[in-house]
């Protein structure tokens, strides 16, 4: 028997949790095990409930061996190949993930913003020959498949969903159009989910192992094409499992899963750990306010997995007030920090403080969690199991002094292998030291003395305005303070004579429109701030470009910025 023991952080905080160790003793064993278990445990329970159709665990289960012996059969998919899923939140997209892992196969998640040259990529990158996709979004992926054996990479096989294939009850909220439209799609390489089911081929041996590739998200694409993050079963076992602990959950929890799950931080905070735990998830396809409280009334939700700007739509809905939300125990989430106002507002309406954390596509979410009974406000968290997290000059990767800012490194076991096909990128990401290897983050944070860590801002985000450097992150931290600003987001814009200077895109409060003008932001926002860090340009606009997973696109504003120069 092993008795390996991953090193501990070098240093601890004070407020790490004190019946947590600080080591996490990881399942050897590949994910879809997880789902034997818990269908052996809790075969009537429902796992997944979509608009008041639940899925039981024996279901769950059973439905994804299906799912792989049709891939193997009917596809001819191989252990290791890559399968795409391209689909919203949905009974579908849970049961594939894991058909595709019964298969053996990799999961390449795909956000469903993306459109038929995007998804060129991915079938080209990843080398894909089948692929899983909702039927609203059929016809972006149609013009790419080629039924032919090939010496090239084409996409052959699609599986089409139709999400109300699983909406058989009475519904809490009526769903949206596209979720309830009936089965039309025909093409080349299509087969059904529901012929695919019905069909009962069972699958072959389960052989992949915890060092074998499990899943592949592509990291956002902001510098160049998107890169394959290939993490193993070991590595997506590592957040699952440790989510689960952090957080002491309990298999009677009922969680809000709205959150996409193609992106990390939905799909372990919202899909693997309640799979592992034995939980029910309350699955919406896409965020819409109300149906995500009219759900937490409805189904008693006890947690729920959001980012700020969810949070910010939530809480500025005018009719909150009329839903019974006493059921929520924790909210939790990252993607950006929370504005002290929208935690207030938070507290004041559920009682409630969101814990925050911080993970990459890299990390197979996080590595960075708030003590739940010890959080700080807009801040990253604390290093949880067996992270080994430092804080080096950019430059000289040499480690700064306590309290000063710098790169974020990181070994732990959930950093991915590399970057798929890319050896000259995985070289890039990662450095050596004291034997270990690091994956540099390029984000900017600091350490206060009770071992938190905070974002200074990306590598690359700074804004030079006449020498001083200009950190857009504690700008909008700033700007949030304003009564009237709902979203914000800092850019630099050019300058005849600083060079840069500091420019916000502002999303206007509803209620506050019409009320305040540019040059009152510009002028409130000299009173509240040193005078280098003050936007002196505003520009209203009715929304900010956002990721799939909400995600604000302060690049593609930049871009933008510079090209109309």
């Amino acid at each position: 028997m092993s008795t390996s023991t991953a090193a501990a952080p070098r240093t601890r905080s004070p407020y790490w949790p004190s019946h947590l160790s600080p080591h996490l003793s990881i399942p050897a064993t590949n994910l879809f095990y997880n789902a034997e278990v818990s269908a052996a445990r809790y075969p009537d329970k429902p796992f997944i409930v979509f608009y008041d159709t639940p899925v039981t665990f024996a279901r769950f289960k059973d439905e994804a061996e299906r799912v792989a012996g049709y891939l193997q059969t009917q596809c001819g998919v191989k252990a290791g190949d890559r399968v795409l899923l391209y689909m919203q939140n949905s009974p579908q997209w849970v049961i594939a993930y894991y058909g595709i892992l019964r298969a053996n196969a990799v999961v390449v998640p795909i956000t469903p913003m993306n459109l038929t040259d995007e998804l060129a990529h991915y079938v080209e990158d990843s080398g894909a020959s089948t692929a899983f996709v909702a039927q609203d979004l059929y016809p972006r992926i149609a013009p790419l498949v080629d039924e032919r054996e090939s010496e090239g990479q084409q996409l052959r096989h699609l599986i089409v969903a139709t999400y109300r294939d699983y909406l058989h009850n009475e519904s809490f909220a009526p769903p949206p159009e596209f979720v309830s439209a009936p089965r039309h799609v025909e093409g080349p390489g299509v087969a059904h989910w529901t012929d695919v089911l019905a069909a009962g081929h069972p699958p072959g041996a389960l052989t992949a192992g915890p060092d074998d590739l499990c899943v592949m998200p592509y990291t956002s694409g902001t510098t160049g094409k998107p890169k394959g993050c290939m993490h193993t079963h070991r590595s997506v076992m590592c957040t699952a499992v440790g989510g689960c602990n952090w957080f002491s959950s309990s298999q009677d929890a009922v969680q809000l899963s709205v959150l996409p799950l193609f992106h990390v931080t939905g799909m372990q905070g919202g899909m693997n750990s309640p799979l592992y735990n034995g939980s029910t998830i309350v699955i919406l396809p896409r965020w819409d306010r109300d149906a995500a409280a009219r759900a937490i009334e409805h189904y008693r939700i006890s947690g729920w997995q959001a980012i700020s700007t969810m949070v910010v739509d939530f809480i500025s809905n005018p009719r909150i007030g009329e839903y019974d939300l006493s059921s929520l125990a924790w909210m939790r989430g990252g993607g950006a920090t929370m504005p002290d106002v929208v935690v207030k507002k938070l507290r004041d309406l559920t009682g409630l403080e969101f814990v925050e954390g911080y993970g990459m596509s890299e990390t197979m979410a996080a590595t960075h969690i708030n003590p739940p009974q010890h959080p700080k406000a807009q801040c990253l968290g604390i290093p949880v199991f067996d992270v080994d997290a430092r804080i080096v000059d950019p430059i000289t990767l040499d480690e700064v002094p306590e309290g000063e800012a710098g790169e974020l490194i990181m070994s732990a076991p959930q950093v991915m292998q590399g970057y798929w096909g890319n050896p000259r990128a995985t070289s890039e990401a990662f450095i050596e030291r004291d034997g270990k290897r690091f994956l540099r983050t390029g984000d900017l944070v600091r350490r206060d003395a009770d071992g938190y860590y905070f974002m200074t801002d990306r590598l690359k985000r700074m804004i030079n305005a006449s020498g001083y450097k200009v950190w857009p992150a504690e700008v909008e931290a700033l700007m949030y303070r304003h009564p009237a600003i709902k979203e914000v987001c800092i850019i630099g814009a050019q300058d005849a004579k600083r060079g840069e200077t500091v420019k916000a895109v502002v999303v206007l409060d509803p209620k506050q429109a019409g009320s305040v003008s540019e040059d009152q932001i510009i002028a409130w926002a000299h009173e509240n701030m040193a005078a280098y860090k003050a936007p002196r340009i505003v520009q209203f606009v009715e929304a900010l470009p956002k990721s799939g997973s909400g995600k604000i696109l302060w690049r593609k504003l930049q871009e933008e910025e510079a090209a109309a120069r």
